[in-house]
Parts: structure tokens; C-alpha cells; sequence
């Protein structure tokens, strides 16, 4: 056998065995690992600071601390981190499918397989979230109290609904990509721009909500150009002039009133501005690729990146509920409650981080042993048809819109609850042949 043979041997590798092989973890592109756990840290930190806690006329209310903060439009700019969280899923989506692809999978079973990986840790959080409100509701806690507690536990799952949306749409969107990707990314941007002239000349609240979908898959498209090597191919030193310039434009549309200065309320609705920011991150990314690769093979931090990404939407289903919990417990404890923004509160706000990431990771570890032990497998055949992966999206994204548009309330909860189950029961193992076979490493 010749060495070309001998090496073409090699690369026809059966899935399973590629899936036992230490070379499917070298397929991961560690950069983009270390700059997804980051952006986990930056969502629990920030959604930590919020958390505001204290005592109006003896009563304890739950609030967001940082809500009069005159700094925190400035703050946004370097905590706003969902348009390169985007990026990056739009880049592992990119590779999850061309390894999905090469395996001989299809589009059905990644699709259901976004599904399940999703939603598995949403359902164990919503139960937590149900039981929670409802014991609070039986020991004669105040009513407002309990609906505030519902509503700050619902307000990341946005995210969820939205992501699930863009994952399912990644096969048809690299395929648009790889055909004609300046005119989809022409599509794209023209829709999301539509968008924007309807609001700005006034146009129903109801027409912005579209952008939920224009630009998180144009911002995830823009992840494409990472996965497809088009990035590498711009020279180093054009990388950071360009974020800076793409910035520049960014605070350019927030003047024009396309956009807010304070990129946190620019999400609801999503503002075109964060295209232009996701623009700039993705320059930033790519200019410290090297270093971030360089940190990821650390052993230390090689370990606590890999344990971050294997559980990434566990700590985002859960976070909230942690910290929530972690603010309950100090409203009990008779502790000194300090105003919000006051030097106190700003001089204990180290401890207070510190507490809730240890909260965060123990929470994490207890729910993400519980998922190993019932969660159906990802790489488990398709039961029936595209109708029933398609019937199971539409029912996933129902749940989520429900407990959204019900303001975390209990009924709100119970429908999510009963939507995320119903999908993920729909796709349980069955007779399908077709499987997506990605590995434990691919995600």
C-alpha cells in the first residue's frame, strides 16, 4: 500500500470509531470553547449584579439593582456579549453540520438533535421554577413577590427561544451559504433593515418583534465566515482597525436613533446596532484566536473551559433559579441588606459575585448528574418523519413563548413545562435510521 493509500485509508474512518478516537476533540476549534465559556461568565456575572434585593415598608422586594446605575449604558459595550455568542454558535453549528454531513447524517437528525440538547436542562430548570413558586405561593409568601421571582427567572429564555430557532435553521443556512453567500447575507441584512426603517418611521411595536429572527441569523451567518476559513484569510493587522471602525459605525447608528446607547435594551427588540457590534466582536475574536488556543491548552484552564462548554445551556437554563435561591437565602438570614448603588453594596459586590458562581457551579453539577442519568441520548435514532421534527420545534417554541408572554407567571411556567416535554418525547429514540452521531467533544 502506498502512503497516499495508507493515509486515504485512514480518513475513511467509520463514525463510531472517529467518535472513540482522541482526534475528534483536535476537530474542536479550542478558541472558539474559551470564548464561549467567557461569554457563560459575562451572562452570570451580569445577571448577578442585577439581582437587587431589599426592604420598602417591610416588605422585601426583588428588583434589577442596576436599573439606575448611570454608568451602565457605557457598562453594555464591554457586557454585551450575545452577538459573538451568536457568532461562535453559528461557527460550531457550521462545523457540527459538515461533521454531520460527512457521517452520512441529515438534516432531520441534527435538527432533533439541537433540539434535545437545548431543551434537556430548560425542562429540569422549568420543573425547578414550577415547584419553586408554587411552595412559595402555599407558605403565604406575597403575591408580587412570587410574580416578580417568576418573571426574573423567564427573562433569559429569550435566548432559548431564539437559538433553538437559528440551530434548526443552520442546514439550510450553510447551504445558502455555501451557494450564494453574499446574496444571503444581501437577503439578510435587507430584511433586518426593513425592519428598522418600519420602526423608526413609526410603524406598529408588533413589526420590530421580526428582528428576533433577522438578525440572530444574520449575526449567526456572520459565525459562518469563521467556520468556512474566510476570516483567516484577512490579514492580522486589518482585524482590529476594523473591529474599532465597526464600533465607530455602531455608536454612529445610536445617534441616528436606529439603535439605544445601552446595548442590553438594544435586545428587546433586537436593534440592527448589534450586527454592527457582533461585526466587532467577531474582528476581536479573530485577531486573539492565537491566544485564546494558547490558553485552552492549559491544563487548568483546558479543564474548567471544557467543563463549561459540556454544560452550557445547564448554566443557562439554571442560572437564574441559583441565584435567586442565593437571594432568598440572604433575605432570610437577617443580614444588613445595603441600597442598591450605594458604596456599601458596590464594596460588597466581590463577595457577592464570588457566592453566586459557587451557587451557580453547585447547582450546575447537582442538575447536569441528573441529565446524564434520564436524558435521551443525542446520538439516538429519529423517531418518524420532517413533520414530527418540524411539529416538535413549533411545539418547543410555543412553550417558551408562552411562559414569555405570561411574565414568568405559574400558568406561563406550566406551559413551557408541558411544550419542551411534549417535543422532547416526540423525538425519543424509536425506529429511525437516520442519526446525527455527533460526539460528547462536538458540543
Amino acid at each position: 500500500m502506498s502512503i497516499l493509500e495508507a493515509r486515504d485509508a485512514r480518513s475513511r474512518v467509520r463514525p463510531a470509531e472517529a467518535e472513540r478516537s482522541p482526534r475528534v476533540r483536535h476537530d474542536r476549534d479550542l478558541s472558539i470553547d474559551v470564548a464561549r465559556a467567557w461569554c457563560l461568565l459575562v451572562v452570570v456575572v451580569l445577571h448577578a449584579s442585577m439581582v437587587g434585593i431589599g426592604v420598602v415598608r417591610g416588605g422585601l422586594v426583588v428588583g434589577n439593582a442596576l436599573e439606575g446605575w448611570d454608568g451602565f449604558a457605557s457598562a453594555s459595550w464591554f457586557v454585551q456579549v450575545m452577538p459573538l455568542f451568536f457568532v461562535l454558535g453559528g461557527a460550531s453549528g457550521y462545523l457540527h453540520w459538515t461533521r454531520v454531513e460527512r457521517d452520512g447524517g441529515g438534516r432531520r437528525a441534527f435538527v432533533a438533535d439541537r433540539v434535545r440538547r437545548l431543551l434537556v436542562p430548560a425542562v429540569g430548570a422549568a420543573a425547578a421554577v414550577v415547584v419553586l413558586l408554587v411552595v412559595l405561593s402555599i407558605v403565604g409568601v406575597d403575591g408580587s413577590l412570587v410574580a416578580e421571582a417568576g418573571f426574573r427567572a423567564s427573562q433569559p429564555l429569550w435566548f432559548l427561544g431564539v437559538y433553538l430557532l437559528c440551530s434548526c435553521a443552520v442546514p439550510l443556512a450553510v447551504a445558502a451559504h455555501r451557494a450564494r453567500p453574499a446574496t444571503t447575507f444581501a437577503v439578510l441584512v435587507g430584511a433586518a433593515a426593513l425592519v428598522e426603517v418600519l420602526r423608526v418611521v413609526g410603524a406598529p411595536p408588533i413589526v420590530a418583534v421580526a428582528n428576533l429572527l433577522f438578525v440572530w441569523l444574520l449575526v449567526q451567518q456572520l459565525g459562518f465566515l469563521l467556520a468556512d476559513g474566510t476570516i483567516d484569510r484577512v490579514p492580522r493587522d486589518v482585524l482590529l482597525p476594523g473591529a474599532v471602525v465597526a464600533v465607530a459605525v455602531a455608536l454612529a447608528m445610536c445617534s441616528w436613533g436606529v439603535g439605544s446607547f445601552d446595548l442590553i435594551a438594544a435586545l428587546n427588540p433586537p436593534s440592527a446596532v448589534l450586527v454592527v457590534v457582533g461585526i466587532a466582536q467577531l474582528l476581536v475574536f479573530a485577531a486573539l484566536r492565537p491566544t485564546l488556543r494558547r490558553l485552552a491548552r492549559r491544563r487548568g484552564i483546558g479543564r474548567v473551559v471544557r467543563a463549561v462548554n459540556e454544560r452550557a445551556m445547564t448554566i443557562y437554563a439554571w442560572h437564574m433559579l441559583a441565584l435567586l435561591g442565593l437571594a432568598g437565602l440572604l433575605a432570610t438570614s437577617g443580614l444588613p441588606l445595603p441600597d442598591p448603588l450605594g458604596s456599601e453594596w458596590w464594596a460588597t459586590r466581590p463577595l457577592w459575585l464570588l457566592a453566586s458562581l459557587v451557587a451557580v457551579a453547585t447547582v450546575v453539577a447537582f442538575a447536569g448528574g441528573i441529565e446524564l442519568r434520564r436524558g435521551p441520548s443525542s446520538r439516538s435514532a429519529v423517531r418518524g418523519g420532517r413533520l414530527r421534527v418540524a411539529t416538535a420545534v413549533t411545539v418547543a417554541s410555543v412553550g417558551t413563548l408562552g411562559v414569555l408572554v405570561s411574565g414568568g407567571a405559574i400558568l406561563g411556567w406550566l406551559i413551557a413545562l408541558a411544550g419542551w416535554s411534549a417535543a422532547i418525547a416526540s423525538l425519543r429514540s424509536g425506529s429511525g435510521r437516520e442519526a446525527a452521531a455527533p460526539s460528547r467533544a462536538e458540543r
